[in-house]
């Protein structure tokens, strides 16, 4: 690729990085912005008058540690399906 055509690849990068930065500044949740969608959907779902029939076996004494455990479910995940992408690609090269 030219130069040129990597300045302005990099300039367009940076204003769609840039650009909602600018546009949101000073704006929150509190003011409907960057809002999860678990929570409009938990809002919606309180909405309609439905009562959960079952509830969580254990709570995690705190958000650390919720976090904890679910960044440990992804890392399991990614080594599991990086073994087998790993032994899929290991099998295919013997083959050649």
């Amino acid at each position: 690729m030219k130069t040129s055509t990597l300045i302005i690849l990099a300039v367009i990068c940076i204003i769609l990085f840039v650009a909602p930065l600018i546009m949101f500044n000073g704006h929150g949740e509190d003011d409907g912005y960057f809002g999860g969608a678990d929570d409009a959907a938990g809002e919606a779902i309180e909405k309609t008058g439905f009562q959960p029939w079952a509830s969580s076996i254990w709570e995690p004494p705190s958000g650390e540690i919720e976090s904890l455990l679910f960044a440990l479910q992804a890392a399991i995940g990614a080594i599991i399906i990086g073994y087998f992408f790993g032994y899929w690609r290991g099998e295919k090269s013997k083959d050649d």
